[in-house]
């Protein structure tokens, strides 16, 4: 079930799982490897960004045979890499605009 909280979406472990194809026990492994975070330590719902970060991971380590500890590695650095880029498009507009 999708929950929102101050409009953030949040899935429940079995909602993340089926988002993610996984079945449950291997999101609970995951989780406990801690390549998977819930919202909050200790909590059973995760925010929806988790759902997609977790799709990302899995489809490469599935598409090029990455470990899944490495897979993490690198989708974290993918969205550094998002969040820079759109702090740069912001200021590079702020400048235009100045």
């Amino acid at each position: 079930m999708d929950i929102r909280i101050s409009g953030e979406a949040f899935l429940s472990a079995d909602d993340l799982a089926a988002a993610a194809g996984l079945n449950p026990a291997r999101l609970a492994e995951l989780v406990h490897l801690g390549l998977v975070e819930p919202a909050t330590p200790g909590a059973n719902q995760f925010t929806a960004a988790t759902a997609a970060k977790l799709r990302r991971m899995l489809r490469l380590h599935a598409d090029l045979g990455i470990d899944l500890f490495d897979a993490t590695i690198i989708v974290d650095l993918l969205e550094r890499l998002d969040r820079l880029e759109a702090d740069l498009d912001t200021l590079r507009r702020n400048e235009r605009g100045s």
